[in-house]
């Protein structure tokens, strides 16, 4: 029975059996229910037909604090409670996280509604990452592609080492001219692969110091596409465009479309162009399709997101989408978003919403006027403070900024008064060393073909360097068993110990014995002796690697554990479990876009002044109005109080004859003079108090007359 027929006949089933009808599922559904507003409980019930059959598509503009995540797990179990198979549902979000807490959420919400123990509904197996979810199909379908089911996976800095390797390889390295570096190479090619624009019109947008190359750049990328495939990899960026060839295939797209009744895609203005068009290949009538996001929190043009994809959203389906708005706030005070809802009120094309809340009102928001950054970085330390004592912990502030350089100041001032903080945006706990290290052990097991991660495994055995790393890989690339030709190598006499110690371990590893979390532990002990050599630190650093061991343990197999990893890594060394300082408390640092989707009490925004926010190399018009957005998203995280800091001038450090100099700022162009009402405005340090005039003896006057007259002509 579905979830329509079951409210179509709710009020009867209550009126002729109120006490049975809490028993019932529809008592159950309407329980859960009863926790949304009208707007959320629209979304729910959408669509949702006898057998939870898919309806007509759906986008849900779901605005800051307004539920979102509530809403969509409640759809989940509520397709869940109809019957729909839990196979079936394509759940795509952009953090491994994210799909976790809805499918927790979501089976909670399920269990109840159908009366079962907590627990006891099968997980959904496939919500994940577009990126995860696209690994798994080109798996599933590697033999028809034409792929090594085997693949790994390049993260970022592999894929980077490779387009070093083959950018040196056709003479592009030399030092006659300039050549963009390798980093830049793989930027302008991912931007190229996920904007789906020419490579003449990414070069023009993003990266016109590198228009001159561009007749040699096709020829790069071609080699780097062959360089992958030679090693059996893909990156980040083949995993969306294999998935998104593979459903141009009529009778590819038509078998992959047929496994999902349902596909729900969380934080759609956060995708890009191959993104939205695998999501319209896969289900070109639109039929079981939920989107939700909101376009004035679409921040991640850099990465390629558009947030066209949100706007255009409705009409991309032949019966339009149903667009359904949820305003209602649950985190904010009253003033603050009016503050936010004026900055968007500007924005030259959106999905029109304003955000209300009925939460008991406070303070207005307050603009901030200091003479420079570092009045600025005291006021915010002082402010901090007084929150503190006010009973608001460190924890429940933050300070946010544009650019992590835009924090140095307070740093500075923090540290002198002893507050403690943790700052998001640092080293990535995947970025470490040690952690690359066994990692590319692990990946070099899996695909022996993989070059870049055989290449730095085996130069950690001490006396092996490139020269005979090079020789080694080229045996096994060349070998129709490469784990033949690894055993099969013969090493210089003086290394023959160590590499006979490697060649088991490897072995071992490969033929998976120990079976998989346990395997992990047999890299620990062959690498532990190299991480006390290599590095300093070794017993902090074999504290991250047994880490990673008990993240493992959340991963079905190898396979499944360098993938995932690999395409949703850990934020940060502080994402790990326990506090990431040893203090009671701690103050949060954050760029505007690490905060999204977080929320504090009280929060700080820096340098809210044009050549800040906006950045002063947003000229576009396109790039203007998402800094617009990146200023309301910062605004929308706070919860009681907020306060956008505004500097006069910013020194500057000069290398010429002038010397240092001060620049001087204007508040953002994105609070007009118009929707100032909106805040109290405060200037610090205030102006010193106007001291009065004594009174000016009547001899003193006279004197003075008789000054001015005595100039006079004829005087």
């Amino acid at each position: 029975m579905g979830i329509q027929y079951i409210c179509g006949f709710m009020s009867t089933l209550v009126n002729e059996a109120s006490t049975v009808a809490a028993d019932t599922v529809a008592g159950r559904l309407e329980a859960a229910l009863a926790g949304l507003n009208d707007e959320q409980r629209a979304a729910v019930l959408h669509g949702v037909g006898e057998r939870a059959a898919p309806g007509g598509p759906l986008l849900v503009i779901a605005g800051a604090g307004a539920g979102k995540t509530s809403t969509l797990a409640h759809r989940v179990a509520h397709l869940l409670a109809a019957g729909a198979d839990p196979q079936r549902i394509l759940l795509l979000t952009f953090s491994r996280r994210a799909a976790q807490e809805l499918t927790r959420r979501a089976g909670l919400v399920a269990a109840r509604v159908l009366g079962l123990a907590e627990g006891s509904l099968p997980a959904l197996p496939w919500a994940g990452t577009f990126h995860g979810v696209g690994a798994r199909l080109l798996r599933d379908h590697a033999v028809q592609l034409g792929l090594d089911p085997d693949f790994t996976v390049h993260d970022r800095g592999d894929a980077e080492d490779l387009m070093g390797w083959v950018r040196h390889a056709r003479g592009l390295s030399q030092t006659v001219k300039r050549f963009p570096l390798k980093g830049t190479c793989l930027a302008i090619y991912s931007r190229v692969v996920n904007t789906r624009l020419p490579l003449a019109e990414v070069l023009r947008q993003s990266f016109p110091w590198c228009a001159e190359w561009q007749e040699q750049l096709p020829a790069l990328f071609a080699d780097y596409v062959d360089a992958k495939a030679q090693q059996n990899a893909l990156d980040f960026d083949d995993l969306l465009l294999a998935w998104a060839t593979m459903m141009e295939e009529p009778a590819l797209a038509a078998q992959v479309s047929a496994r999902f009744d349902h596909v729900l895609v969380d934080e759609y203005q956060d995708t890009n162009r191959l993104q939205d068009e695998i999501l319209r290949r896969l289900k070109p009538d639109g039929r079981g399709v939920t989107a939700v996001g909101d376009d004035a929190q679409a921040i991640y043009g850099f990465r390629g997101a558009t947030v066209r994809n949100i706007l255009d959203f409705p009409a991309a389906f032949d019966p339009p989408a149903r667009v359904l708005m949820l305003e209602r706030n649950y985190r904010s005070t009253p003033p603050i978003l009016d503050a936010a809802n004026a900055v968007m009120d500007h924005a030259q094309e959106r999905h029109a919403k304003r955000l209300w809340t009925d939460r008991p009102s406070a303070g207005r928001p307050q603009l901030v006027l200091v003479p420079d950054e570092a009045h600025q970085a005291t006021w915010v330390a002082d402010r901090v403070l007084a929150h503190r004592e006010g009973g608001l912990a460190l924890k429940r502030q933050a300070v946010l900024f544009r650019t992590a350089s835009h924090s140095a100041a307070l740093e500075l001032e923090l540290v002198r008064r002893n507050i403690p903080f943790v700052k998001f945006g640092g080293l990535k706990f995947l970025e470490a060393a040690h952690v690359k290290d066994l990692l590319a052990l692990m990946r070099f097991v899996h695909n022996p073909r993989s070059r870049l991660a055989g290449f730095r495994t085996v130069q950690l055995i001490p006396g092996i360097g490139p020269a005979t790393a090079g020789r080694l890989m080229d045996a096994m690339q060349a070998a129709a068993d490469p784990a033949a030709a690894l055993a099969a190598f013969v090493p210089p006499p003086m290394v023959r110990e160590a590499w006979q110690d490697f060649a088991r371990a490897w072995q071992a590893l490969k033929a998976g014995s120990e079976g998989w979390p346990q395997e992990l532990a047999v890299a620990i002990d062959w690498y532990a002796p190299h991480l006390e050599r290599l590095y300093e630190a070794a017993p902090l650093r074999l504290g991250d690697l047994q880490q990673l061991a008990e993240l493992a343990r959340g991963y079905a197999s190898r396979e499944r554990f360098l993938t995932e990893l690999t395409l949703d890594p850990p934020d940060a060394t502080s994402d790990r479990p326990g506090p990431p300082l040893l203090d009671e408390d701690y103050l949060i640092l954050s760029t505007i876009h690490s905060a999204k989707g977080q929320e504090w009490n009280s929060v700080h925004v820096l340098n809210v002044v044009d050549g800040c926010m906006p950045a002063d190399v947003a000229q576009g018009a396109h790039e203007l109005e998402e800094e617009r957005r990146l200023l309301y998203v910062a605004m929308t995280r706070a919860r009681e109080h907020l306060h956008l800091l505004v500097p006069q001038r910013f020194h500057v450090t000069q290398q010429s004859r002038f010397g240092d100099r001060h620049l001087y700022a204007g508040r953002t162009r994105f609070i007009p003079d118009a929707d100032l009402r909106h805040f109290d405005r405060v200037t610090w340090p205030p102006p010193p108090p106007a001291v009065p005039h004594a009174p000016v003896p009547p001899e003193v006057l006279d004197l003075r007359q008789r000054l001015r007259a005595a100039w006079r002509p004829g005087s």
